[in-house]
């Protein structure tokens, strides 16, 4: 860069010298003064004009002819514009290396605008919603017509999904996900679940015959276990414990039935407005406490404290099955030296129920896990052991209901579960249940 200077500088010094030695020659210096000057800006504007033509793309790629600081310029711009083509070649080479890995998705997917317009999709998009290359900038609602994707566009919640038909073909299914990338602009990500949802409707089918079937045999067997052991001849009396155990046993075994049939129920029913109704939580709650208080003579004591009047929209006979099954899964795994407080209040964004125990808690690797179908945690307390679905039913109803079961256990300080309902699900009434207490 000096370079450039110093030479430009050299030949400012010469030529100046030269002029002024004529001007003084020749008697008029100012005026020789004068003819440098103009000279000098000539040379300039000269220069600034190739410049200009470069950067407006009318020139090569070779840096013109210049002396001085100009040649020093033109090579630096030279030098600017080869590196410019050279990374514009590399993003040219990575957008299409990226449209490619698009392209060759299985899963659609549609950029679009902050107005919901497609700016560009990949060729899935093309089968699975049937877009086409003429359909870029136009309204993406207006092409794929189903009033749920509609709904689910202008709610502008990028945290769920929808399940809806392709518009090209009834018997497929897809999955839509929203994913925000950029300031007011989303990404429509279309999963074919198709072959996903019949593997779970044959699953939930099994499930559902095979518990069906298994009801009657079983009730048969619990009647002749029952009669045998009520049998008051000796000679059965030796295989009393015997029938006793295998009764145990089909009853547990009942209890699983039972819970797979409520589950499948869960799963597969889609929900009757009919049955949206506003239920009395604190009549449910008072209840399932005192049926929890029937368990056995000796468990830990019961506090229902009723902080709110609340209702909640939904179906009585599935929060019903919610919350007694977390009343008394904490009735069960606590000592009777323990303490079980069953709260109903408002928490200020919609009212929520508290079940806390003072058990055995729950180690944290656990917890993510509790709702999975058939996932029990190894209890130190014997004879406590259920089937793994309890959770599961809790998980399912409080989905149905727009609600979100949170978990928070402390190993040796006891459990809290908490069913958390929005605002929308509350029935507020004219005042306060106040505070209850039920206790054994």
């Amino acid at each position: 860069m000096w370079h450039g200077w110093r030479q430009e500088l050299a030949w400012v010094g010469s030529y100046l010298t030269i002029t002024l030695a004529l001007g003084w020659l020749l008697g008029h210096v100012t005026a020789a003064l004068g003819v440098f000057v103009a000279g000098y800006w000539v040379r300039h504007l000269v220069s600034l004009h190739r410049l200009q033509k470069q950067l407006s793309g009318g020139g090569n790629d070779y840096p013109s002819n210049g002396s001085g600081v100009w040649e020093e310029i033109y090579y630096q711009f030279y030098q600017l514009r080869r590196r410019g083509k050279r990374r514009k070649k590399r993003l040219v080479r990575m957008v299409e290396r990226f449209r490619n890995a698009f392209s060759a998705l299985p899963d659609a997917i549609v950029f679009l605008s902050e107005h919901d317009e497609i700016q560009w999709f990949n060729a899935a998009a093309e089968h699975l919603l049937g877009l086409k290359k003429t359909d870029m900038g136009l309204f993406i609602g207006n092409l794929v017509r189903s009033p749920k994707f509609v709904d689910f566009l202008h709610k502008k919640d990028c945290s769920g999904t929808i399940t809806i038909t392709s518009p090209c073909d009834a018997n497929v299914m897809l999955e839509i996900r929203l994913v925000p990338y950029a300031k007011d602009m989303r990404l429509v990500l279309a999963q074919d679940v198709t072959q996903l949802r019949f593997m779970e409707r044959v699953r939930s089918d099994f499930v559902a015959n095979v518990s069906h079937e298994l009801r009657t045999p079983l009730t048969v067997l619990k009647g002749y276990l029952e009669t045998l052991e009520d049998a008051q001849d000796p000679a059965l009396k030796r295989y009393g414990k015997a029938f006793h155990s295998m009764e145990d046993q089909a009853g547990r075994m009942q209890r699983l039935i039972d819970d797979l049939l409520s589950l499948t129920r869960l799963e597969s029913a889609v929900q009757n407005s009919q049955r949206q109704k506003p239920v009395d939580v604190a009549a449910l709650l008072h209840g399932i406490c005192d049926d929890a208080q029937r368990l056995g003579s000796e468990h830990a004591p019961i506090a229902l404290h009723l902080e709110s009047a609340a209702e909640v929209l939904g179906d009585e006979q599935e929060l019903r099955s919610a919350f007694s099954n977390l009343v008394v899964n904490a009735v069960k795994y606590t000592p009777v030296t323990g303490r079980v407080d069953v709260t109903w209040r408002d928490d200020g964004e919609g009212v929520r129920l508290d079940v806390r125990d003072t058990g055995e808690g729950i180690a944290e690797q656990h917890i993510p896990r509790l709702t999975e179908r058939f996932y029990r945690v190894e209890s130190g307390t014997r004879g406590k052991v259920g089937v793994g679905l309890g959770l599961a039913i809790v998980k399912h109803v409080l989905l149905r209901h727009d609600a979100e079961l949170k978990i928070v256990s402390q190993v040796g300080q006891g459990s809290c579960f908490s069913c958390c309902f929005p605002a929308r699900r509350v029935v507020r009434t004219a005042a306060p249940a106040g505070r209850g207490g039920v206790d054994s």
